[in-house]
């Protein structure tokens, strides 16, 4: 990580997420009575809820609508949850003229084509290892994880490092802070 970037990554402020292929694989599965289903990973979960600890608040933005993506956002804690936005870019601005946050301070990650404008407007454009070729040769910083498998807890892992809040996050999980954070809600 250069020191440039880590520059970058101390000003993000805001985590916007897509949803289908960043925070699930991409998926979806219906019912035999039509009800959708979306598998999330834990990982991203404890990120999201370590980042949200050092202060950096998250956000979902999609373009579906789904009662599985609300629940998942209300049980971590997320901020705000944009669903049903095919701009996205669009969204984020709008998103931002409620939060008094500036794109500069703010990364997004996406997969494919519909997340790219909003990609390269934000201070860091971020990716999963499995985005869509264009995206990933567009984006500041690709995860090694595929979405839906770890993908956002390594971008916030990152985020985490590049701040310098790394060793204060993992404190609480090591034997010698006698603290033991649990599991629970993520």
């Amino acid at each position: 990580m250069t020191e440039e970037f880590k520059a970058i990554a101390r000003r993000i402020r805001l985590l916007a997420l897509d949803v289908d292929g960043v925070l699930t694989d991409g998926r979806i599965h219906y019912t035999g009575e039509g009800e959708e289903m979306k598998s999330f990973s834990i990982l991203d979960g404890l990120g999201i809820k370590l980042l949200r600890r050092a202060g950096v608040q998250v956000a979902i933005i999609t373009a579906r609508r789904s009662g599985a993506v609300e629940r998942r956002a209300r049980e971590l804690g997320i901020d705000h949850c944009v669903q049903g936005r095919e701009d996205k870019l669009e969204a984020l601005r709008e998103l931002l003229t409620g939060t008094g946050f500036t794109l500069a301070e703010t990364a997004y990650m996406g997969d494919d084509l519909p997340d790219l404008r909003a990609i390269l407007a934000a201070g860091l454009g971020m990716t999963v290892a499995n985005a869509s070729s264009e995206v990933a040769h567009r984006a500041a910083w690709q995860s090694r994880a595929r979405g839906g498998e770890g993908a956002v807890r390594e971008a916030c892992e990152m985020l985490l490092r590049a701040r310098g809040q790394w060793t204060e996050a993992l404190a609480p999980y090591l034997p010698e802070a006698g603290g033991n954070p649990g599991r629970g809600g993520i």
